[in-house]
């Protein structure tokens, strides 16, 4: 049925085992994680201020017992408490081995995740293959995170957004080097190669809990007038996570050295997004971007 999701007892979208605990996240979505956090015996842990002061976190003790050392008092299967704008650690520890449904409406699963740590670091591989674009995908990312910001993304978007925007390169680990980085023009066999990059980073996301991230990978070379690729989609058939990724990514392909030119100007870059805007690229994400750079002091308004 259309919009139901179940799980089975001990099947979770991927697990972690840390020395004296293990993370499993059951499910995602609307901004929301769900996770089994599983603490060892006589394990100290705590919770600790956050930046985001909407960020809010609901703990359900499944089995076990916890001590609460600040307030003395003892949290048994049944309890439960939540956290919200705290402003300094709150210290427990597992009287024996506890087990506690965690949900939060920050993505906190990421950070830890192996399958996302593994696609990143043949991002870094590829960055070491291509030596004109080495620390493109932060830099993208970092602007698209900005971008998305400004436009005032959902929660969930924003979160696949920052996960499609370091990945959006990963498909070049097939691409060889002596393409990523010829000094001239390439063949059209070569651009072939070259092409096939979104789908091959796409393919390599979808076996992940992250799966509905690959369509962003997918398409962020579309082009709103049809003539990007892989499959010259247009105008709203691509998703906002890849008309944001197109234009920053554009943006730094730009004001980056090439093997074949210097870095364009950052005014240059500009000039050359909002000429393109609303043909290429989606003229409220190039406005978006404009208005970050000017805030940041990159540009001068005029």
């Amino acid at each position: 049925m259309e919009g139901f999701v179940f799980g089975r007892k001990n099947t979770y979208l991927e697990s972690v085992e840390q020395e004296s605990a293990s993370l499993s996240l059951l499910a995602r979505g609307a901004g929301l994680e769900f996770m089994k956090h599983t603490i060892n015996k006589e394990t100290a842990f705590y919770i600790y201020p956050g930046k985001n002061p909407d960020a809010y976190e609901f703990f359900y003790i499944l089995e076990g017992q916890i001590k609460c050392e600040d307030q003395d008092i003892i949290l048994s299967v049944g309890d439960y408490f939540s956290v919200k704008a705290l402003t300094e650690l709150i210290f427990f520890e597992a009287i024996n081995e506890t087990t506690l449904l965690w949900v939060i409406n920050e993505p906190t699963f990421r950070l830890i995740s192996e399958d996302v740590f593994k696609l990143i670091q043949i991002v870094k591989s590829v960055g070491n293959k291509d030596k004109y674009t080495k620390e493109h995908s932060e830099r993208v990312q970092s602007m698209s995170i900005k971008i998305g910001k400004y436009l005032g993304l959902s929660p969930e978007d924003t979160d696949n957004l920052i996960v499609a925007s370091i990945l959006h390169d990963v498909g070049k680990i097939n691409v060889p080097e002596e393409i990523l980085n010829k000094p001239g023009g390439l063949t059209d066999e070569e651009y072939d190669i070259i092409k096939k990059h979104p789908a091959d980073g796409a393919d390599m996301i979808k076996d992940t809990y992250y799966a509905d991230i690959s369509n962003i990978i997918y398409q962020h070379h579309e082009r709103l007038n049809g003539s990007g690729y892989p499959d010259g989609l247009k105008g709203d058939e691509i998703t906002i996570g890849a008309k944001i990724i197109g234009v920053s990514d554009s943006y730094d392909a730009m004001t980056d050295d090439r093997s074949y030119r210097k870095a364009y100007t950052p005014e240059y870059a500009m000039n050359e997004l909002k000429r393109l805007s609303g043909v290429l690229y989606d003229a409220e994400v190039v406005d978006a971007l404009e208005a970050v750079l000017i805030e940041e002091g990159i540009l001068n308004s005029n």
